[in-house]
């Protein structure tokens, strides 16, 4: 765990915890000149601190974002978590999704510390999420090595455009824990829970999703004319039994950062069809990559 060095400052908390993972955060940013206390005052006020994930090793594996490592101590042993055959896959699967190429895996007896972050770093366990859950762009820090990570597209490339959710995603499945790191904290976070139901979020708010949940992209109204006079143009629509982690508060949108001008743009439907040649080299690209993931 934690080393009783680091808790025993009054400026470092256990913020959360899970499985082998802890999450410290650092009260205030206490490295900082005459010039930039100011700055770091009204940070620590509005909760906008450093944080670090705690990887606890017993005998067990973490998978992490390349060049998330800061130190490690005992007997750790690294693997670059790329099997062979499986290179030019990781590497389209990087471009389309924005996530690093390779992910170490680390394995052993001891303790790593990953690098500081201000963003927010939200554990969750796979079981809540039935075991498969999908993930907004850039989202991914760390989990345990034995879940499964997996490169999933949408089944409609124009739909994909249109919600301004991107084409592909990161998959994780299996049992296991599941390291985030967030824009929002895990209190603006709005989780919503489907049973053989709907919902229509206008813009891409969805952080996280069950894999179990059917994703279109649909117009707001029945027709386009009720869709341009409603002002909300298309909507993304998740069907069917699963729990969303929705940010709503996020001005933004999610980790996408599709903004609320760009959402209202979406009901011109003309933008779509200007992009068919784009739109189909795209399939051709998803196609070609379905036979690497």
């Amino acid at each position: 765990m934690v080393s009783n060095s680091m808790v025993s400052s009054d400026n470092v908390t256990v913020k959360s915890q899970l499985g082998g993972m802890q999450v410290v955060e650092y009260k205030r940013d206490m490295s900082v000149n005459a010039l930039m206390s100011k700055m770091e005052f009204f940070c620590s006020q509005m909760n906008v601190n450093r944080r670090q994930l705690v990887l606890n090793l017993n005998g067990n594996s973490y998978m992490i974002q390349a060049g998330a490592m800061q130190w490690i101590q005992g007997s750790v042993k690294m693997d670059t978590g790329i099997k062979p055959g499986k290179i030019l896959g990781k590497m389209m699967g990087a471009a389309v999704t924005g996530e690093t190429m390779a992910k170490p895996i680390y394995s052993g007896m001891g303790q790593m510390m990953l690098e500081p972050t201000y963003r927010h770093i939200l554990l969750t366990d796979l079981d809540e999420w039935n075991g498969n859950v999908v993930l907004d762009d850039g989202l991914f820090l760390a989990c345990d090595a034995g879940l499964e990570h997996k490169i999933v597209k949408r089944s409609n490339v124009a739909t994909a455009v249109l919600g301004g959710e991107g084409i592909f995603n990161l998959s994780v499945n299996g049992r296991g824990i599941l390291a985030l790191e967030s824009i929002v904290p895990k209190e603006e976070i709005l989780e919503i829970t489907l049973q053989n139901d709907m919902i229509k979020i206008d813009g891409n708010m969805a952080m996280a999703w069950s894999g179990s949940l059917d994703f279109t992209v649909e117009k707001s109204a029945k027709s386009l004319i009720g869709s341009a006079v409603s002002g909300e143009g298309f909507v993304n629509v998740y069907r069917g039994t699963g729990k969303i982690w929705m940010a709503p508060l996020l001005s933004s949108g999610s980790a996408g950062e599709t903004n609320t001008s760009e959402n209202a743009s979406e009901g011109n439907t003309g933008s779509a069809a200007g992009k068919g040649g784009t739109l189909e080299r795209l399939e051709k690209l998803s196609s070609f990559l379905d036979k690497f993931t």
